[in-house]
């Protein structure tokens, strides 16, 4: 029986480009979908805040059939922050199709992923996506592709890369702007012309690179990889080449390879083909799996280290245990442990003066989807400030530096200028196209802490920001923190309208009436620096005399609400977010004002 053809492709581009559009329409036009199956958008995007997000956080495969040719496909994240699941998947494609919006072009991440594609020798599929844009300007975004392509050191051949224009969300995809066509038949006629199926290796020893984790509550640790030569079989005892260069022997438990959206296991599987295994229980990124006694490591894929820590500390707020099921040091402890299994740009230490640990990851979205998953599942924790990581590197210290791209509305361009200037910004690009101003910057990421929210304040909601990471540079200096105080509550009990209404005349209130609050809450911010102690539970006193319009309906406007990532942009050294099933919380360290003050007296 003749070998079954096979083809490994990424799909890669910037967060929001139509990745996981384009899969879905890609599978179904393989028919992997019965006629009377009922099919959501973002099939790939299967966690449920990948899905509210509209982001892929992680990188998953999933398998089609055209023309006898299996076609394994690996949808990667877009975000910066998952950038090392892009770089571990780029080792095991044949090619990838790169998604660059029509009317956007190249954004950083797109310069990213494009950057370890080109290392790797692979020849992109340019994908202009969304030409049915009414600003699009395809012609030019070609262009601009060609000279990052051009920037980035491509050779000959991978600045000769084929060109597809479509429309993802309607599975359309034509070689020419003005061709008629109604699927994607063109995509699949340029992979086949473009990329080379594997080679037939099945006689040749055993090499298989683990570049992916997964975990399953039944059978444990899962490994994924390409079999780049041999045959692995179910049931075999093999070598397994470590990461510091050690052999061990390991067996394979089950085998599974990918069939549509699902694992299907099987005996077997043969040079080519992606390929899940279960039954080595300490199996990590990078290592290489190979015939008993004839190992022959790969070339070890390298970890990318965090550039940002938290510290998780047990909640012991009045609150706590309220909401949460698992509250204890031991629960954290246990689920920091099963995330440690799958989630390798993650590093937990514990903490030596309280109960806790400290959380290093690659910024602040890494470690706010951490926290988002946890809270769901009924955990209880408090969380300090992000503190960036910096580096030794030749006797000086050094600091992650971020390019950051903006786009707003020219009147709001100068204060987002000098904002950055003030957070050690330094301007490398700006240009204004149809009142629109597009700047670019290198930013330190110590100065990107806590500015999405006044960026957001700064240009009313119409600007947007895209933010990738760089490099590290020397250290650039003391950056000025939050320029305003909070407002603490002084109280335990529930707000009352009467006071919210007569505190907010001075600050930004965070809480609505009715809402339970205890001594040492944050419930605002300040107008001022200083922090203010108030009392949000006064009630008004009740008289027998009315007095002329002072007792009018009292009108309030809505709180501040919070999401995850605001609220720890927001908080300053001395305060903790407190993170709970139903709610978010903003607390000082020390919640009794006079314990503050004597701390403060002893650190000054």
């Amino acid at each position: 029986m003749a070998k079954k053809k096979i083809m490994n492709i990424a799909v890669m581009a910037h967060v929001d480009a139509g990745k996981s559009t384009l899969v879905d329409a890609l599978l179904s036009q393989s028919g992997v979908f019965r006629a009377n199956e009922e099919v959501v958008d973002c099939v790939m995007d299967s966690n449920d805040i990948e899905r509210e997000r509209g982001i892929t956080i992680y990188s998953k495969n999933c398998a089609i059939e055209h023309n006898d040719i299996k076609i394994n496909i690996v949808d990667t994240p877009g975000h910066a922050d998952f950038s090392s699941e892009v770089e571990r998947i780029i080792k095991t494609v044949d090619t990838a199709i790169l998604l660059v919006d029509s009317s956007e072009g190249p954004m950083p991440q797109t310069r990213f992923v494009l950057k370890k594609a080109l290392e790797r020798g692979l020849r992109p599929i340019l994908f202009i996506n969304k030409i049915d844009k009414k600003d699009q300007r395809a012609e030019e975004v070609v262009d601009m592709t060609f000279d990052l392509f051009a920037e980035l050191d491509a050779n000959e051949e991978q600045l000769d890369f084929p060109i597809v224009y479509g429309i993802a969300k309607d599975g359309i995809a034509k070689r020419e702007m003005e061709d008629e066509s109604n699927d994607l038949s063109p995509l699949f006629d340029l992979l086949e012309e473009h990329v080379d199926t594997y080679e037939d290796r099945d006689e040749d020893d055993l090499q298989l690179q683990i570049c992916s984790l997964a975990y399953d509550d039944y059978i444990g640790r899962l490994g994924i990889g390409r079999v780049t030569s041999g045959t692995i079989k179910s049931g075999s005892t093999l070598s397994v080449c470590k990461r510091d260069g050690s052999v061990v022997n390991g067996r394979i438990a089950k085998l599974f390879v990918y069939e549509g959206l699902n694992r299907v296991e099987k005996k077997e599987a043969k040079s080519g083909d992606m390929v899940v295994i279960a039954g080595i229980s300490d199996i990590s990124i990078g290592e290489t799996i190979c015939d008993k006694d004839k190992p022959k490591p790969m070339e070890m894929i390298e970890i990318q280290e965090p550039t940002l820590a938290m510290n998780f500390i047990v909640n012991d707020s009045p609150f706590a245990g309220k909401s949460g099921k698992y509250v204890t040091t031991r629960h954290i402890k246990a689920r920091l442990e099963k995330e440690l299994e799958v989630n390798v740009g993650l590093r937990v230490e514990m903490l030596e003066s309280q109960d806790g640990y400290k959380v290093s990851g690659r910024g602040e979205l890494h470690l706010s989807i951490l926290l988002e998953n946890m809270r769901r599942e009924g955990y209880e924790v408090s969380v300090s400030k992000p503190e960036v990581l910096m580096q030794r590197i030749d006797e000086q210290l050094h600091e992650p530096v971020e390019r950051v791209i903006i786009n707003v509305p020219e009147d709001y361009s100068g204060t987002v200028i000098s904002r950055l200037n003030l957070r050690k910004g330094m301007l490398e690009f700006m240009e204004t196209d149809n009142g629109y101003t597009k700047i670019e910057f290198l930013v330190p990421t110590r100065g990107l802490l806590g500015y999405r929210s006044q960026f957001i304040n700064d240009t009313r909601g119409e600007g947007t920001i895209v933010r990738s990471f760089e490099r590290y540079e020397p250290y650039k200096g003391e950056i000025p923190g939050r320029a305003n105080g909070v407002l603490i509550s002084q109280v335990k009990g529930s707000t009352m309208s009467y006071a919210l209404f007569n505190l907010s005349d001075r600050a930004t209130m965070f809480v609505n009436p009715a809402v339970d609050v205890y001594e040492g809450m944050i419930v605002g911010m300040n107008s001022r620096k200083d922090d203010m102690v108030v009392n949000p539970c006064k009630n008004k006193k009740l008289t027998n005399v009315r007095a002329s319009g002072s007792d009018d309906a009292i009108k309030l406007v809505r709180a501040k609400e919070f999401t995850l990532e605001e609220a720890l942009e927001f908080i300053e050294d001395d305060e903790l977010v407190e993170i709970t099933p139903d709610a978010i919380r903003l607390r000082k360290k020390i919640l009794n004002e006079n314990d503050r003050i004597k701390a403060m007296r002893k650190n000054s």
